[in-house]
């Protein structure tokens, strides 16, 4: 991006736990954008470096940031802290955002704010010196969730069906589980019920943040789903049968077809598969950006 190596200092003050109700607060009163809005803010921001447009994105995002700080909470840590470093990635991916590429911004954002809390958590927690390879990240985040699954709740060593099923599931060796699972029960978790304050009043679980979405963004990511859907059907017309079939069978089922299988389907090579599939997906986002642009529309390829 031209113009653009800093972002504005528009976000609240977070000067601690303490001052965390303040700041919750604050973040609710900036306006969410609509998709229009953002796409204009963000391509002036990325052609001109404009510093209000970079603003109102950041502060309209913010929401966005505090809720998934809230998803990290388990770990020990200050929830101003993992906000805070939330927010360095908030800002660095509207630095990197790149609005006609059809994505909205929370969707490329969260990856950067997940990314940045993520570091900082093994960053601070001492006993992980192991977590380093993307296999022990890997476990370390997923841990926690993957005994709740299994209702593994004992306090102690887990069971060896437990850990065998976690390896397993993650890729990792059972001693490393073993040894994950110790490190994180020495960390301890913080309870709920301590106050925020120092004058006893509020505790954690009332700043629990919902984990459903606003009701909001549930009808807007409701309706953009479903004029995804229409565009992405009238614009597969535009390919034919063969395209159709490999690009469904390549991008847009569960489990992907090989570029193996379906040379043998065709009877040509794997690599003349990858091209037919190029070519589809290029001719689909043409055709989705001509079909949204007759709309009036954003394409979302």
């Amino acid at each position: 991006m031209a113009g653009n190596s800093n972002l504005p200092a528009t976000i609240p003050a977070l000067g601690g736990e303490a001052s965390l109700n303040r700041y919750l607060s604050e973040i609710r009163k900036f306006p969410l954008l609509t998709p229009e809005e953002e796409y204009m803010l963000a391509k002036r921001f990325s052609e001109h470096g404009d510093p209000e447009a970079a603003a109102r994105l950041v502060t309209s995002h913010l929401r966005l940031v505090a809720k998934i700080a809230m998803g990290f909470r388990g770990y020990g840590l200050p929830v101003s802290e993992l906000i805070s470093e939330g927010n360095i990635g908030l800002m660095q991916g509207v630095k990197k955002f790149e609005p006609d590429r059809g994505f909205r911004l929370a969707t490329y954002a969260m990856w950067w704010i997940r990314a940045s809390i993520q570091e900082f958590i093994l960053r601070s927690w001492s006993l992980v010196k192991m977590g380093t390879t993307a296999a022990q990240k890997k476990l370390f985040f997923n841990l926690r969730r993957m005994k709740n699954n299994l209702e593994a709740f004992e306090d102690g060593d887990l069971s060896p069906e437990n850990v065998r099923k976690i390896a397993t599931d993650l890729g990792v060796s059972e001693q490393d589980v073993v040894s994950m699972n110790r490190r994180m029960a020495m960390g301890g978790d913080t309870s709920l019920n301590v106050s925020m304050n120092d004058d006893g009043e509020g505790q954690w679980q009332d700043w629990l943040a919902d984990e459903g979405p606003l009701q909001d963004e549930a009808v807007a990511d409701s309706q953009e789903r479903v004029q995804r859907h229409a565009m992405l059907a009238e614009a597969m017309d535009d390919l034919n049968e063969r395209e159709k079939h490999i690009l469904t069978e390549r991008r847009l089922v569960e489990e992907p077809k090989t570029l193996e299988e379906l040379s043998q389907v065709y009877g040509v090579s794997r690599e003349r598969v990858r091209q037919i599939e190029v070519r589809a997906f290029d001719k689909l986002q043409k055709a989705m950006m001509r079909i949204a642009g007759s709309q009036g529309r954003l394409a979302l390829a």
